[in-house]
This record gives C-alpha cells, structure tokens and sequence, in this order.
C-alpha cells in the first residue's frame, strides 16, 4: 500500500510554529536564565557583570556569546574574575549552550542536574572552584562534548561509568578532587582522548589495562592516588604519550625492559613514590626526548645505565630514596654521561646505595645545571676540586657520605650557591676563606668533619647567610666578629676548640634564634649587647670557661626556651626575671660559682626544667633542689658607730637633694624656651626619614596605574607594580579605595602600625604618600617594597600549567613551606611581644604573606592592625561591639561573638595557615561530616597522615622520624587554631617547635634524632 504523504500546509504549519517558538525562547527562556545566574552571584570584585542590565540586549553582555540566526546564548565565558556563588538549574534552559567557561573563580555548591540538557555542549571549563556533591549521572546526555574541565574542585563519589560514551571528548580533567572508587574501564572507549587528568584524588585499585586502547592519549595522568598493582604493559604501548605521570600511589612491580623503546616521544615520567623494584631499564639510553624523569622512592637497584648521553634534553633526574648502588662500588660513573645533556638543571642521587667516587667530570655539567644532591649514600674521595666550574650551582648537598680530602679553593666560584651541605663526613683540611666571594649562600653546614684551623673572617661578606653549622670539627681561634654583621638566624660551632671572648657585636643579629657555643675553650663575660637579639630561643654555651655575672639585659630575652650556662666560671646572684619565663623548657646552671638565694617561684617550681646542681655558695629555693636556707645577716658590732654613719649619710643626701632642686628648677627655663626649637627638629627628622613622591610620581611608576600593572587588590586598596622614574627602583604601591568605608581609617591604622615596627619578616615601607590626585580628589598610597615572588596565596593555589603535570610547576617543597611558616610565626612573635606596644594583626591569610626572590616570607597589610594598652596584651577577651575583624576561614572564633581583639587571635590564624600550607586545602572548603580544616585534620592523625598532607608533598609509607616530623607539625597548626582562646599555643612556643623540626629536616638526620616536639 502507498503509505498516505501527510497535507503540504500541515508541514509548514509546524515549520512557522517552532520558528516561533524559538523566537519566544530567544527573547525569555535565554534571558531569564542570564538573569538567574547573575542572581546567584555573592561577590563580583571587578564588576564583571556590571554591564547585565536591561540598558542593553543580553546578547552584548560581558562574557555572552549568541548565534547570529536565532540570537541563542551559544557561549557563556567569564573565566578568572573572582567570581563566587552558585550554578543556578536555569543554567539548564541555554539549550543551545556550546561553551561554558567559568574557570578559576569561586562557585560553590552542587552541579546542578540540569546541566544534562545541554545536549549542544561542547566545552565544560569548571576547573578551580569550589564545587561538590557527586558528579550529575546526565552529563551523559551532552554527546558533543570534546572538553570537560572539572578539575580543582570538591567532586566526591566515584567517576561515573557512563562517561565512556562520550566518545568525542579528547579532555578529560577531574584532578585535585576528593573523587573515590576505580577507574572506570569504560574509558578505556574514548578513542578521541588526549589528556586525562586523575590525579590528587583518592582513586584506590588497579589502572585498568583498558587505558591502552587510548591511540591518540599524550598526557596521562593518575599521580597521587591511591592506585595498586602494576602498572599494565598496554599502557606502555600508547607511542604518543608525552607525559606519563603516575607518581604518589602503590603501584607495584617492575618496569620492562624495552620501556624506552614503545614510548618514543615521552618527555615526563613521573613515578616516584611507589613500591616499584627491578632495576632501571637499559633502554633508557633511547629516550632522547626526555626532559623530566622521577624515579625517586621506590625501591630501584642495582647501577644506574652508565650511557645516558643520548638524553639531550634532559633537565631534571630524580633517583633519589632507592636502593640504587652495587657491591663493586664505581655507581657514579653515569654521572659522567650526562656531559652531554645541554639542558641538565638538578641530579637528585639521595637516599641510596651509591658507592664510589664522584667523578671530576661533573664540572663539565651544563651552565644551567643547579643542583646537585648525593646525601645520604656511601660515596667516598674528594669533592672535585673543579667544582667551581658549576657557576650557576645553587644546592651542593653531600651529608651523610665517606667524604674524605678539603673543601676545594674553588668552592669561593660559586657566587650564588645558597645550600651548601658536607656534614658527617670526613673532610679534613681548612675551611678555605674564598668562601667570602659566596654571596648568595643562605646555609652552611660543615658539622662533624674533621676540619681545622679558623673559621675565615671573609665569611663576613656572605650578606644573605641564615645559618650555619660548624660542630663537632677541630677548629681553632676566635669566632669571627664578621660573623656578627650578618643577619644570621642560627650560629652552631659546638664541640671544637675555639677560644676568647663572644664577640661584642652579637647584638647585631637581631634575628637571632640558636646560639650554640658548647664544648669550646671560649672565655669572657657574656656582652650585654646579648639582650638586643631578642628573638633568642636556644642558647647554649655549656662547657667552657665563661665568667662574670649573668647581664641584666639578658631579660629581654622574652622567647627564650633553651639556656644552658653550666660548667663555666659564672658567678653572682641567679636573676629573678628567669622565673618569669614561661617558655623555658631547659635552664641548666649547673657547676658555675653562682652565690646567695634561688627564686621560689614561676620556672624555678618546675625540678625537670632546671638545674643548679655543683654551686656551693646558693641558698632557698624551692624545696626541691634540696638547698640550705639562706641566713639572714646577724647585725655587726659597733652599731652605734654605723647609726651615726647611717645618720651622717641621710644628712648628705638631704644636701645634694636640696642641691639638685635647685638645678632641676634652673634648667626648667632653658627648657621651655628651647622646647619648640627641639620638638620643630623631631617633627622634621621623622618626616624626612622617608622617601617623599608625589601624585604624579606614582601615576609615572605605574604608567597612569595601568591594568597591565595591577598585581593585586584588596577590601580597601588596589596594588600596583611599579618603578620609581628617579631611582629605577621596581616598587608595590597600595593605592587606597577612599570610596570604600573604612578605607581612610585603614590608611591611618597601617600607617600607624608600620611606624612602629621593623622585622625581617616584615614587608618594608618606603614611604606614604597623602595628597590630591590630577582631578583635585584625594588621594593615599603606601609604596613597599616588591616582591618577585607575589603571594602565599598564589603559592598554595596556583592554577597548574598543565592539568596535574609537573609536579615542581607553581608548588612549594616542604622545606620552603616550612620555612615560610617560621618566618610568618617570627613575624607575629615580634609584634605580639617584641615592640613598645603589642601590635595584633588581624587579617592574617595567605594573601597578605608575600614571598621575595628567595622565598623569604613577609607579613605585610596592617589596614586591620590594632595596638594592645594595658590588660589587652594578656590575651584575655570580653564582649564588644567590633563584629567580625579578619578574614571568614581565618577570623577567630571569639571575634565572632564580639570577642575583644587579642593576640590569640592572630595565633588562630596562624594555626589556620599552617594547617593550610601543609594540607594545600582553603579554610573555606568543604569537608565531608561538616568538617572544617581543623576537625578534618585533627580527626586524620596521625596515622591519617597520607589523607592530610597535600598530595605534592604526601610521603606514602614513611615510618619513624619523617612521620613524627610531620605530624608533629600539623599539631603545631592543631593547637595554635583550638576553638578556645586560653587554649591556643603562644606564638612563641610555635616558633620554636617548628623551628626545630627545620633543624632536623635540614641536617637530614633520620634515625638519629627524635622528632617529638615538646607540645
């Protein structure tokens, strides 16, 4: 039967009915959903949508791209605008959506469902947000899909299966997720895939061997999971992989010997901390276009491949924490190979087995090569006496070896090495004084050697040194006075032989924290400069032949937790403000010549915290100490003769009294007419003390304040990078948002405080500038001084340059987050007990820490500061009317409730920001059980530790002193951010806690010395 054609005007009825309908939807559906979403919106900093508004057709709104035919949103991008709120289920209603693109802002919340109809979609770019809940089962539904985004969120559950249909979808990014259960093997069906990105989740079980079937994959990445198992064979079939990431899980097993051979264009292999064994693949020799390779912890053995010539654009190799290393010894050799390799910039050969000599032809590496690390193995010789040839070495990192022979002349070539690290080993020989032409060098650490001679006074010319480490050697002479000059945070000489007096100018080193002189032939009384260095916590200067009286100044010693005088010649009275020093956690006065009473109170109440044994002539104190009481003094014969002296003496004093009156009112004229004289000079040498720069000044350094040159902005002012045209000096300028409310008193309030302070770890303030713009408005700027490296924030919450790839791009080792937690915690030590008046911070987070070129950190905007008067210093709190002053995540919990501002707060801050820079998690993100960032860490320790840590920096089945290390660390974070002000640690305490876990970590002392920190 001929079926029946359906009527002609039927059809165009339909026709003409869904044109309609489409205009309809045009002009309201599209609209309404605009309007939606911008409704959703909570903070919009830069006034992106300032233009969605009925002034205009929605069409021409920022960041809205429509269709020329039926004027359909076709494209929604408004990528790193600092946006925050959620995504509206209207954003379901764009059904003609091609691209959305909200990359890098603050959006919270769930995915709605609704974004399944997007069945036109093409590009879905959510990365780095702050989306949760599980993943919308319908994304399914968006076919078309060739880009989904959905990295650096909140995502839980498991990876849906059914993203395997999404058979034209060639990126898939969900890194840095809390994403749970297996790989899906459906994926192993999207033939288009390029990138995948998994990596930083909590991904457990094996890779499943249907990722070989990915042809057309380059960049795979599955790093820090939890994956098990051996890596599939399959996936070393895929010949366009570039990038083979699958560091930080449990994957098992060995790797094939033609590894090199299937993977021609791989330029990173990541697969450091794993449990892999076997040796390392011959093949390697043919992997020319390697550029990164980490092997490091896992457990590789046997030699390392000796001809790695052919890896011509090598820059990075990793080996170290294995078993590499053979019996014969010679396990350096492929050192020598790596001559060719043009671009090589760090060797890291640490934590192994590796015997032998290192090879002098190590001082033909490249001019880029900067590292160089070999600790911690069982090498032996000398250290090339050419190594000076390595002009751009920064890390020279050798402790822990046979080392034997000097430390070579030519180490004084290596201008702008900062680490240079040759302890416990058995170098002999002097410390050769070329090491004054080290400018750049930070650390220095020659300890337990065999080292003679003096310490060189050309050491005075190392301006940026911190530390030093000469124990445990044979050297002799004085301590250099050079040394001095420096701006040193710890001096560790003990165990040699040095002699005379502690130099005078040890009140110089105002940052100073160790001092460590025990065990020398050192003499003299301690200089009372002593008292300037008031941020000293450890002070050692135990056997040795010190004498004299303990100097009053030592009680602006305010933090100090180690004291250790004993077996000397000191004598006089113990003083008083000892017991008045709640930090002191050992103070050993032992065998000195120390007379008459010992405190009864405060520290001296605490028997395991101090000593006083072998000092015949001390009395009282408490029981304890098991001293005879002190005798009150029986009155003398002839006490008539010493009334009439006593009465001869208050006749004379009552002359000289009468004496002085007459003085003091004499001088009271020449004072008054000389006072305005006087005050007009202070007046003048305060303002002239900095820098004065108009307007106009700062209009040219910021060309007119451009946008180009915006670097940051804050509640009150925009920061701007500038360079000053009279001294070319590359300055930050604050310039204050007068509109905003509050903004003046800010400007006065951080004025006010950076008059008052002055720290190291304190950003430094050129100078202010008040005064009328080129339209006659107001106008107030702060000028500091630049840091190359921006922020903390950017730091810790970097957008990487590719999803999950290198895993050094834009990230901080441990050591430099440990370090920059030590600096912040100096910094709030100083203003909390160091300055004439307690100075409380207020806003501490990781923005408002700024990192130089040496990632040295910087406390810097005070807009928020607040001077303590009186028994606000103690830390207590009572009800006010202030609201809330800090920053939500940050802000304490008191402050919230109208607590009074104090010092505990700002310690909860701190709390918050170490817990931050160790887990890589914002206080403001969301933790299943309605968690915050405390309770989710504090319910994770500490065998947890893996669950915490942020995943660069996880350390996957680390026992003993590392794990103790760390997890006493996060406690420092735990107990600084408790919920109840009186039970915070002093920011003092933190310092000193943390500081010592940064001794142990730099020394690398594993397995000899205890991590347990005293909290």
């Amino acid at each position: 039967m001929t079926p029946k054609m359906p009527n002609c005007s039927f059809i165009l009825f339909l026709i003409i009915f869904q044109a309609v309908a489409a205009s309809s939807l045009t002009n309201e559906t599209d609209y309404e959903a605009l309007i939606a979403f911008r409704g959703q919106i909570t903070s919009d900093p830069s006034n992106a949508l300032s233009s969605w508004n009925g002034s205009i057709h929605f069409c021409n709104w920022n960041g809205v791209t429509c269709g020329k035919k039926h004027q359909r949103v076709t494209a929604l991008e408004l990528p790193s605008l600092k946006l925050a709120g959620t995504l509206p289920p209207h954003i379901g209603n764009l059904t003609f959506l091609r691209m959305l693109n909200i990359f890098e802002n603050g959006f919270s919340g769930i995915l709605p469902e609704e974004i399944g109809r997007l069945t036109r979609l093409q590009t879905l770019s959510l990365d780095n947000n702050s989306f949760e809940g599980e993943l919308p089962r319908n994304l399914t539904n968006c076919a078309d899909l060739s880009h989904m985004g959905l990295g650096g969120n909140n995502f839980h559950g498991s990876i849906p299966e059914g993203l395997g249909s999404l058979i034209k979808l060639a990126v898939l990014w969900l890194y840095t997720n809390q994403f749970t259960g297996k790989i899906p093997p459906s994926l192993g069906n999207l033939s288009a895939l390029t990138d995948l990105a998994l990596a930083k989740n909590h991904i457990e079980g094996d890779i499943p061997p249907q990722l070989g079937q990915l042809s057309k994959l380059t960049h795979l990445r599955l790093q820090l999971n939890d994956l098990s198992g051996p890596i599939p064979p399959s996936l070393y079939n895929i010949s366009s992989i570039v990038m083979f990431a699958v560091g930080g899980n449990n994957l098992s097993g060995s790797l094939p010997s033609d590894l090199f051979l299937t993977l021609p264009k791989l330029q990173g292999l990541y697969l450091g901390i794993n449990m892999l064994s076997g040796p390392v693949p011959s093949s390697i020799t043919n992997a020319s276009e390697l550029v990164v390779i980490v092997l490091s912890s896992n457990a590789f053995t046997g030699p390392m491949p000796t001809d790695l010539g052919g890896l011509k654009k090598l820059q990075s190799l990793f080996l170290g924490g294995n078993l590499l290393g053979t019996e014969q010894g010679d396990d350096l050799r492929f050192l020598t190979s790596l001559n060719n390799c043009t671009d090589l910039r760090a060797v890291w050969g640490n934590y192994n087995n590796l015997k032998g000599t290192i090879p002098d032809s190590v001082t033909n590496f490249s001019t880029t090569f900067t590292l160089l690390a070999l600790h911690e193995n069982f090498i032996s010789g000398a250290i090339p006496s050419r190594i000076g040839n390595l002009v751009n070495l920064e890390w020279l990192t050798l402790y822990d070896n046979m080392l034997t022979g000097r430390i070579p002349d030519s180490i004084g070539e290596l201008s702008k090495l900062q680490l240079f690290s040759i302890g416990l080993n058995n170098i002999s020989g002097v410390i050769p004084s070329s090491i004054g032409n080290m400018t750049s060098i930070i650390y220095f650490f020659v300890l337990r050697n065999m080292l003679e001679g003096a310490i060189p006074s050309s050491i005075g010319n190392c301006a940026h040194l911190s530390e030093v480490d000469f124990s445990q050697n044979h050297l002799v002479g004085n301590v250099p006075e050079q040394l001095f000059g420096l701006s040193l945070v710890s001096i560790e000489a003990a165990q040699n032989n040095l002699t005379g007096p502690i130099p005078y100018r040890i009140g110089k080193l105002v940052n100073l924290q160790n001092l460590d002189l025990s065990e020398n032939n050192m003499s003299g009384e301690i200089p009372s400069t002593i008292g300037d260095s008031v941020v000293l916590q450890w002070l050692y200067l135990q056997g040795n032949h010190f004498s004299g009286t303990i100097p009053p100044s030592m009680s602006n010693l305010k933090g100090i937790a180690f004291l250790d005088l004993s077996r000397n010649n000191f004598s006089g009275q113990i003083p008083g403000f000892f017991a008045d020093r709640p930090f002191i956690q050992n103070l050993n006065l032992s065998f000195n010549m120390f007379e008459g009473e010992v405190p009864n109170r405060g520290v001296f109440q605490n028997l395991s915290v101090v000593s006083v044994t072998g000092n015949s002539k001390l009395c009282g104190g408490p029981l304890g100490l098991q001293l005879p009481k002190c005798i009150e003094a029986a009155p003398k014969k002839g006490h008539k003769s010493q009334s009439r002296m006593t009465a001869l003496a208050i006749g004379i004093s009552v002359s000289i009294f009468l004496l002085l009156t007459g003085v003091i009112i004499s001088a009271r004229f020449f004072y008054r007419s000389s006072r305005s004289v006087r005050e007009e000079t202070v007046t003048s040498l305060t303002e002239d003390r900095h820098l004065k720069l108009s307007y106009m000044e700062l209009s040219q350094a910021t060309d007119g304040f451009s946008l180009a040159n915006k670097i940051g902005e804050g509640s009150f002012g925009v920061v701007y990078k500038g360079i000053l045209p009279s001294s070319e000096q590359t300055v930050a300028v604050k310039v204050l948002k007068l509109q905003e409310r509050g903004a003046r008193k800010s400007f006065m309030a951080e004025c006010e405080a950076l008059r008052n302070i002055r720290h190291r770890n304190l950003v430094k303030t050129i100078t202010c500038c008040s005064t009328l713009d080129s339209q006659g408005g107001d106008f107030m700027a702060l000028v500091f001084e630049f840091m190359e490296n921006g922020s903390l924030e950017k730091w810790l919450h970097a957008v990487p340059n590719e999803a999950g790839g290198s895993e050094t791009d834009m990230t901080l080792g441990l050591l430099q987050r440990l370090n920059i937690a030590i600096d912040v915690g100096n910094a709030l030590e100083y203003l909390h007990h160091h300055g004439q008046t307690p100075i409380v911070h207020c806003d501490l987070k990781p923005s408002n820490v700024l990192l130089d070129s040496e990632f040295t950190a910087y406390v810097s905007d005070f807009g928020l500061a607040k001077f303590l008067m009186g028994d606000q210093a103690s830390g207590r709190t009572e009800t006010s009317s202030i609201g809330i002053r800090g920053t939500i995540g940050y802000v304490a919990p008191e402050y919230g409730v109208g607590g009074e501002v104090s010092t505990k707060g700002d310690v909860y801050s701190f709390g918050i920001l170490l817990l931050e820079l160790f887990t890589g998690k914002r206080p403001t993100a969301m933790f299943s059980g309605d968690f915050g960032l405390h309770e989710f860490v504090e319910r994770s320790l500490p065998h947890g530790l893996d669950q915490v840590l942020d995943p660069l920096l996880r350390l996957k089945d680390v026992q003993g002193n590392l794990h103790e290390c760390l997890v006493s660390i996060q406690r420092v974070g735990l107990m600084c951010s408790a919920a109840q002000p009186n039970e915070r640690m002093d920011i003092s305490k933190a310092a000193v806690e943390l500081q010592k876990a940064r001794s142990i970590l730099l020394r690398g002392k594993t397995g000899r010395e205890s991590c347990v920190l005293d909290i």
